[in-house]
């Protein structure tokens, strides 16, 4: 967003009715041209603000002018100096609603002629005064005289959402949460360097919406701020039941209600619920791998997402097992404090070049949200759209593709040029280094990592040592490799990620006939749109099995649409006055032959990469293949 533009020393403090021109002209030159555009012609209704010879090109992948060349750039901020002028004027509205009419030409002008695919989506997403998801019933209007209570597991990101939704409706809602606080991953993974690693705007709610966020990937705490915010202003806190966890769920096949048997601060108890709702999520269970040795070792030894404040780094000789997402945050912040820093690597990763990965959001782009209207909720699209949806292609695998073995199609090999090209440019002087970092297998078979050249300076360090050999056991001093070298540490830290694939662990969940989840499943976690389940009735999941988003959302929306679902599955309930709702085995079984199907079609579906997007099975349980 401009960065490098030398700005004139304005006040960015100043409201657009008091603003100079030049302020103007200066905060425009950190504008995002496509989504300024259109936010300018929903505010003014000039369509002349979005001509088509100002399109942005989609094919011009990571470039922020969206293809737009310096002339047609300087014509952009030229035309919406004269809007933003002409609104200074006369007072900038506040964004309403749009009719289909009015919000087609701008989708339109943004996504190259999908808009008739994207309207409800882009209804919801922009939140243009409105709330679209918000339900359109109450209960005591359906079903007054019904008791109905909703216990939902989780006070996470989705937790939250279904439990607002639910709320909005009149229902009642119960939140068991095993923490002493919401926020579930935001509140557990507090190690060094810990942040969003997709941009803020589109990771938040539609129906709370922040413009002023103060970093472009916000680190954990104001993520975690955020949560806790969402969850006062929704008035959730009261719900809330915290250090309490699900152990046990049985289905009472006679009423269709569910015994919920939890373990709080006061012991064991059971509730009843109607309805259940998982939102424990996928990344919330540690995995630590199966090393020999491992309980020997005799320093303190922890998971990233089981962060050691009181173990003080300074001085201390660390190994870091893993260089994966959560890894490669910890790894920089940890190598500035140890005196000697170790990184045992089993897979080299991807990285997506981000320069402002870490960087605070610039003043004059902070005005421009404030201050224009729609614009962050326009730029909260176009962020997904370009960076997002638009990248599908690229992770599709082509049948007839005959090029680079390491990719699965053109477009997928453009990524692949473009990520290496930025391996090679970071480790220009350090070739030993990039043989090692450099990954073998496409783009989007596994999860890429953000980095601002954090990466390099790291491992080029001096008290940094990169191991690629593997690791045969773990011993009281350190970790000896397969080479039988020992590889002395003071401290250990795990950063290897979660144990994805295994949905609801560890409660047990005994549906119809007495038949428990997890041996039905027996390591092969599937469901209907990821949400309900044949043979357990009124038991619906939020990131559930196939939900995942790799290129094709925010994880925050997919659970919104998740939440959606499951309010109106609650409404059907009680409409018609019926005891339980599931789907049939035959509609499960081909909604997950079709995602199989697509998976098989997606590059983390065909590559044989060790990634948590596959469970035991080798199956991809987790992600969804769709648009």
């Amino acid at each position: 967003m401009g960065q490098g533009v030398v700005v004139p020393d304005h006040d960015f403090d100043t409201p657009l009715g008091q603003a100079s021109d030049e302020l103007i002209a200066a905060a425009l030159e950190h504008a995002v041209i496509p989504p300024l555009l259109a936010a300018l012609a929903s505010a003014t209704g000039d369509l002349g603000l979005v001509p088509d010879h100002l399109r942005p090109d989609l094919t011009a992948f990571m470039d922020p002018a969206a293809g737009l060349g310096p002339e047609q750039q300087a014509e952009a901020r030229r035309l919406a100096l004269d809007a933003l002028t002409k609104l200074r004027a006369t007072g900038a509205p506040t964004p309403s609603p749009l009719t289909d009419d009015e919000l087609h030409p701008l989708l339109d002008h943004l996504t190259a002629g999908a808009a008739d695919a994207y309207l409800e989506l882009v209804r919801d997403e922009l939140g243009l005064g409105e709330d679209a998801r918000a339900p359109r019933w109450l209960k005591d209007d359906v079903a007054p005289e019904r008791d109905f209570r909703v216990v939902v597991v989780g006070a996470g990101m989705s937790g939250l959402v279904a439990a607002h939704r639910l709320r909005q409706a009149g229902v009642d809602v119960v939140i068991v949460e095993k923490d002493d606080d919401v926020g579930g991953t935001w509140l557990e993974n507090s190690y060094p360097g810990c942040r969003v690693d997709v941009s803020n705007h589109f990771y938040g709610y539609s129906f709370a919406q922040r413009s002023d966020w103060p970093d472009h990937y916000s680190p954990r705490d104001v993520l975690l701020d955020y949560f806790r915010g969402v969850a006062d202003r929704c008035g959730l806190r009261p719900l809330i039941r915290f250090g309490t966890e699900v152990r046990r769920l049985t289905l009472d096949e006679a009423t269709m209600t569910w015994s919920v048997e939890v373990e709080g601060p006061t012991g064991p108890e059971t509730l009843t619920a109607n309805v259940v709702v998982s939102a424990v999520g996928q990344l919330n269970r540690p995995n630590l791998p199966a090393i020999d040795g491992a309980d020997r070792f005799a320093g303190p030894a922890f998971h990233s997402a089981r962060w050691r404040h009181d173990v003080d780094l300074t001085g201390k000789r660390v190994a870091v097992i893993g260089t994966g997402a959560s890894a490669a945050q910890l790894i920089p912040p940890v190598a500035e404090q140890a005196h000697h820093l170790t990184i045992f690597q089993r897979t080299p990763a991807w990285f997506l070049p981000t320069p402002d990965y870490t960087d605070p959001v610039p003043a004059p782009t902070q005005w421009l949200f404030r201050e224009v209207p729609g614009y962050h909720s326009w730029y909260r699209f176009w962020i997904f759209w370009q960076n997002v949806e638009g990248l599908m292609p690229a992770a599709t695998v082509d049948p007839d593709w005959d090029g680079h073995p390491d990719s699965v199609g053109p477009m997928n090999d453009l990524v692949r040029q473009l990520f290496t090209g930025y391996l090679e440019m970071e480790l220009a002087d350090r070739p030993d280094l990039l043989e090692r970092v450099l990954p073998h297998y496409p783009v989007f078979s596994k999860r890429f990592i953000r980095d601002d050249g954090a990466w390099a300076r790291t491992l080029k360090r001096d008290d940094v040592d990169l191991v690629t050999t593997g690791i045969a056991e773990i011993t009281e001093d350190g970790v000896r490799t397969a080479d039988g070298t020992l590889h002395e540490a003071d401290v250990l830290i795990y950063g290897t990620g979660f144990t994805a694939s295994d949905f609801l662990m560890p409660m047990e969940v005994v549906g119809r006939d007495g038949v428990e989840l997890h041996d039905r499943w027996q390591g092969d976690a599937r469901a209907h749109l990821g949400v309900t389940l044949p043979g357990y009735p009124n038991l619906f999941l939020l990131y559930g099995p196939n939900t995942n988003i790799v290129v094709n959302g925010s994880i925050t929306y997919f659970s919104e649409c998740g939440a959606t679902y499951i309010q109106e599955l609650v409404h059907a309930l009680l409409e018609h006055d019926l005891a339980g709702i599931e789907p049939s085995q035959t509609t499960f079984d081909e909604f997950n032959d079709r995602v199989d199907a697509e998976n098989r079609k997606m590059a983390w579906g065909i590559a044989t990469v060790n990634s948590w997007y596959r469970n035991a099975t080798g199956r991809t349980a987790q992600n969804w293949p769709f648009s």
